[in-house]
């Protein structure tokens, strides 16, 4: 039975940090890295924007040239699964029949994405965006004539590929069961907003709509019927509906957790020598009133890497980064900072209709978070008011002829 020191499960953007962050700190030992994906560590942003669009070619998306692996005594074993965890004595049961055994172990399994639950769903034809086969099988279809698409779900993801999609000359219509788009993670005025741009580059957005069934001709997709009735043609539904964290063997082993795995501030979860980082780790966050949540951000991965690496290495560091998240639609870039759940307030920060502007939120007076649009200047000066919960008049966070950085 092969032995490693350190068993990293997944090779996402968590993943691939901890392994680059072990080595940063001194980690010498050999270092396995298991993955379901057949890839070497690759971003997943561009998933829904660049790559699908063919501007950036999946050379130029891997997270390091392949070789830096191997470079580093990381070894990645791709294709396989973890089936399950025996935390008593260290061990991982592989899909390929294969056990390892570990004396530390880092869990960033990510998450699976969301799948409809309606009549038709099985149906050749409806995609998700997760990983690089997604993409390209969606790729495919697209190079071999589809151009009528149905996107289920209007947040980053959806919107994201409905804006590349448009550019590619499809006809899409997107279906949102909210009243608004981006309703989960951004305020009224940024879904305003960014419904009439969808709108203005001709994209149908059916909002407070429901999915009935999927048609289809037997194996693949034909149409979407909706709650409303109506049905609309369609050679390509894809789905954006979020995830379910990809945790399975470690809650069967006994893991904390009911939304993903429950991690403390060092990323341990409640099984000894287990972190769990990413997508997939529910964990108490300062900016989020210390409430246990998960963020699905390259960030949070990051961060998170480096805290579970530190930790290993005996140098023990509460994970206390700032949250931020970024999305690309069209030509407007929106960045955001911090986290604004809970928020009573907000102020708008220039003018929507001169395509740059910010929101900011607050709560009891206190800047949570700013969401920028095309506005970087206000994203970088901002982030210093959300780690100091910074407390100014509204009027002066309105007035875009003082500089946020002269405010905190």
């Amino acid at each position: 039975m092969e032995h490693y020191d350190v068993v990293i499960v997944g090779s996402g953007h968590g993943g691939a940090q901890a392994a680059i962050a072990l080595r940063q700190a001194g980690h010498e030992e050999p270092i396995l890295m298991v993955s379901r994906d057949r890839n070497p560590p690759y971003e997943r942003p561009p998933l829904s924007k660049e790559y699908l669009a063919g501007d950036k070619p999946f050379e130029k998306v891997l997270i390091r040239p392949e070789a830096f692996w191997a470079e580093r005594n990381v070894h990645l074993r791709l294709g396989a699964n973890v089936n399950e965890v025996d935390w008593m004595r260290h061990t991982l049961a592989l899909s390929d029949d294969s056990s390892v055994t570990y004396r530390k172990l880092i869990w960033a399994g990510g998450g699976d994405a969301r799948r409809l639950g309606v009549p038709g769903a099985e149906l050749a034809g409806i995609h998700t965006i997760r990983n690089r086969r997604d993409t390209d099988q969606l790729k495919a279809e697209l190079e071999a004539g589809a151009k009528r698409a149905v996107v289920i779900g209007a947040g980053y993801i959806g919107l994201e590929a409905a804006a590349v999609l448009r550019k590619l000359g499809c006809e899409v219509t997107v279906v949102e069961m909210q009243d608004r788009v981006l309703a989960r993670v951004a305020g009224p005025e940024i879904s305003e907003f960014y419904a009439a741009q969808h709108r203005a580059h001709g994209v149908d957005l059916r909002l407070e709509t429901g999915v009935e069934r999927i048609e289809g001709d037997g194996e693949k997709v034909t149409g979407v019927t909706l709650s409303t009735g109506e049905t609309l043609a369609c050679e390509i539904v894809i789905v954006g509906i979020g995830i379910v964290p990809a945790v399975g063997p470690l809650i069967a082993a006994g893991a904390a957790g009911s939304n993903g795995v429950d991690v403390d501030t060092f990323c341990r979860t409640s099984l000894d020598d287990i972190y769990a980082i990413g997508d997939c780790a529910a964990h108490p966050n300062p900016y989020a009133g210390n409430a246990v949540i998960r963020l699905e951000s390259v960030q949070n991965a990051n961060d998170m890497a480096s805290v579970a690496a530190k930790a290993i290495m005996g140098d023990k560091q509460d994970y206390d980064a700032v949250p931020w998240f970024w999305s690309n639609q069209y030509d407007l870039r929106l960045q955001t900072v911090g986290i604004s759940t809970g928020y009573d307030a907000t102020v708008l920060r220039g003018n929507p209709e001169d395509g740059k502007f910010a929101l900011i939120y607050l709560r009891e007076g206190q800047v949570i978070a700013l969401d920028c649009v095309n506005n970087t200047r206000d994203y970088a000066q901002g982030r210093k008011l959300v780690m100091n919960r910074a407390e100014i008049d509204p009027e002066l966070l309105a007035d875009t002829e003082v500089a946020l950085k002269e405010m905190g």
